[in-house]
């Protein structure tokens, strides 16, 4: 029985009509809603240890890095979160469409994008220059004040407003906010290299984000949040807590750092042998007849490729669970299928295939893929494709309306709360995955 047979079987019975055959699908990511609350819960505690009044922002861009952005952010403000971020405005009223009503942060945009239907839906935004003002300033209005937080580039080189241009900002925020045209909410900027232990950039961009606190203060600006800390800083630098944490990658079970934290992986991509064929010795499989079988053999064929998300790199070197072990994928990965060697093991087309999950039987994790494909934890998540339906499990994974609805001290940014008498289980930790931090990346 695989890991996905032993997690989900009351999930499968308790849909299926008595007497019916299992589900057989083509592949699935089966989404642990569980597992994002407690990550999330045990992402504040570890906050709240050094910094009482912290708060999360839990980070759903990306499709919820893959795991689905409403799923995720309504499990999330169920673990404690009293904050949302993503990425882009549009992002932003995809959460407000689905029923959300807790604050959001978005905060890449282009200065000409359309940004008032955001303002209208009382989304914050971030700015990250004069011009990114002025469009915030031009589509708000008397009745729709513009809540903003300044990004500001300490030491990243990405977005945020860089050293050379960050008085003129604070000024010019400073007399917006005077004259009642706008609000400052936050003040924010983002770590380059949390996740790599002892360096020195953290410090770095710790003092710098510092300097410019200091430096708004002194133009009047007095904002509610300040938010450095991502994942992984969260896990290793109590320094950049602030008042307001800013959580990825974390959320969805997967550590950026080498420090054990507990946190469990919520994705688990599955599929199922579509077919099965005993082939000769020398028989070449996959395009480019890159790899040829050894001996007589039974070759297993998974209906799952690259146009589902499963990296290309991946040939002759990922890994999935099958019947019980790990076996490597044979040959290239095609747009829609791989092959898995099985030797002489009893395979049959119908059997359940685990890609990756959270590695309690054995299987694969979305941490061991990306080291076979020399990538990030976070690419494999989120690349898996819209024709992999998610499923959800776990708390909630029948009512997920209703989480926002049962954290009612999530619905303004002053408040937040978090039920921090569930304890989060240690399933064991990822291993670092990246040279790059969670958060917004």
């Amino acid at each position: 029985m695989t890991v996905a047979d032993q997690r989900e079987a009351p999930d499968r019975a308790a849909r299926q009509t008595p007497g019916a055959p299992s589900q057989v699908v083509r592949a699935e990511a089966v989404i642990d809603l569980t597992a994002i609350a407690a990550n999330t819960r045990l992402l504040l505690t570890r906050m709240r240890a050094v910094n009482p009044r912290a708060e999360l922002m839990a980070v759903v861009k990306a499709d919820g890095y893959g795991h689905g952005a409403l799923p995720s952010a309504r499990a999330a403000l169920a673990g404690g979160a009293n904050f949302l971020g993503v990425a882009t405005p549009q992002e932003a009223l995809e959460l407000r469409a689905g029923g959300i009503d807790a604050p959001v942060l978005a905060w890449l945009w282009p200065a000409g994008e359309d940004i008032a239907p955001a303002l209208v839906a009382g989304v914050e935004l971030g700015i990250s220059s004069l011009d990114h003002l002025t469009a915030v300033l031009a589509a708000g209005s008397a009745d729709r004040r513009p809540r903003i937080h300044v990004k500001i580039d300490t030491g990243l080189g990405r977005n945020g407003v860089g050293p050379r241009d960050l008085g003129a900002v604070l000024d010019a925020v400073a007399a917006a906010e005077r004259s009642g045209r706008l609000s400052v909410a936050g003040l924010m900027s983002h770590l380059a290299s949390a996740d790599v232990p002892d360096d020195r950039s953290v410090a770095e961009q710790t003092l710098a984000f510092r300097a410019a606190l200091g430096l708004a203060a002194s133009k009047g600006i007095q904002a509610r949040w300040h938010h450095l800390a991502n994942t992984p800083a969260v896990l290793d630098h109590p320094d950049t807590f602030f008042d307001l944490g800013r959580c990825g990658i974390g959320l969805y079970g997967i550590n950026p750092v080498l420090t054990p934290a507990g946190l469990r992986p919520a994705m688990t991509l599955r599929g199922t042998v579509a077919l099965t064929k005993r082939v000769p010795a020398d028989y070449g499989v996959s395009y480019g007849l890159t790899y040829r079988t050894s001996t007589e053999t039974t070759l297993a064929l998974v209906p799952l490729g690259y146009a589902d998300g499963i990296p290309r790199a991946a040939s002759s070197v990922g890994e999935v669970w099958l019947r019980g072990r790990r076996r490597r994928i044979a040959g290239r990965v095609a747009m829609d299928q791989v092959v898995v060697d099985c030797g002489d093991d009893p395979v049959e087309a119908g059997d359940d295939v685990v890609v990756f999950g959270p590695g309690d039987a054995g299987e694969p994790t979305a941490d061991d893929w990306a080291t076979a494909c020399d990538t990030i934890a976070y690419e494999i998540v989120t690349r898996i494709g819209p024709r992999v339906p998610r499923r959800y499990v776990g708390e909630s994974a029948d009512g997920a309306g209703d989480l926002a609805e049962r954290n009612a001290d999530v619905r303004g940014p002053l408040v937040g709360g978090s039920d921090q008498g569930d304890q989060v289980g240690d399933h064991g930790d990822a291993h670092q995955s990246s040279d790059d931090p969670g958060g917004d990346r």
